[in-house]
């Protein structure tokens, strides 16, 4: 039996009022419940094929599809409220007086109210393991707590898709272990957008590369890090002494 699709990109191609191409024709299927990395170079166009997702950009042309929806304005609030974007800067996502008012912000918006509410932004504080932090104010925690916190405000609207900018930058190791075992925990499937290659071979058993607007290697994680030329070809690296071929998840 085949898995359902989460996302379905198909011919895809987006051009900047400017003028700028930054996506010719891209193809792409995640099924539902996979982890998928979304690697390459700066300028590649990660960030427009992300934000066609959940209609922030549209205008181009090909379909987006979420969970069988197309990305159009007759579905925009559905399909926004299947797809959760987890910035790379939290403080972007935090902006209430304290943890558990920016985890109720977007379900009490939405008309989630009382004991539905509460038991939903306590749900989503426990999978993040930030629970115990609900009363503080989210100014007060360290980085890494106020990424959990932003995760959270996202898993809490129940999405289809988890879409992450950049999870592991600014984390120290604890909290990148921390970030990663939560991770690891969801059954929504992940859309993670890195330049962190150890961390994609961590988290996403597929990967895929975009490179001047194309998806140009689409494959398992390892065997794609292993390729020294592909990587080479789009100014990707390994860090120094990495061995993406002995490296063992955890």
């Amino acid at each position: 039996m085949t898995t359902p699709a989460s996302l379905r990109i198909s011919r895809l191609a987006f051009a900047y009022p400017d003028g700028h191409q930054a996506l010719f024709g891209v193809d792409l299927t995640i099924a539902r419940g996979e982890r998928v990395a979304l690697l390459g170079p700066n300028g590649a166009g990660k960030t427009t094929l992300v934000l066609h997702l959940n209609g922030i950009l549209g205008g181009g042309t090909g379909e987006v599809r979420v969970a069988g929806l197309p990305v159009a304005r007759p579905h925009l609030a559905e399909v926004r409220r299947k797809v959760g974007i987890v910035f790379q800067d939290p403080d972007d996502q935090l902006f209430m007086p304290t943890v558990r008012d920016d985890v109720a912000f977007g379900p009490a918006a939405a008309g989630v109210r009382g004991a539905e509410l509460e038991a939903r932004v306590r749900a989503a504080l426990d999978l993040v393991g930030m629970a115990d932090c609900a009363d503080r104010p989210p100014h007060h925690l360290s980085f890494g707590q106020r990424r959990r916190v932003a995760v959270a405000t996202v898993l809490v609207m129940e999405p289809e898709i988890l879409v992450l900018d950049e999870p592991s930058s600014n984390l120290d190791p604890a909290s990148r272990r921390e970030l990663a075992d939560i991770l690891r925990a969801l059954s929504v499937t992940v859309l993670m957008v890195t330049h962190d290659l150890p961390y994609a071979l961590e988290l996403c058993p597929r990967s895929v590369i975009l490179s001047d607007g194309v998806i140009c290697a689409d494959g398992d994680t390892r065997d794609l890090l292993t390729d020294a030329g592909l990587l080479r070809r789009h100014r990707l690296e390994l860090p120094y002494g990495f061995d993406a071929a002995a490296a063992r998840p955890r």
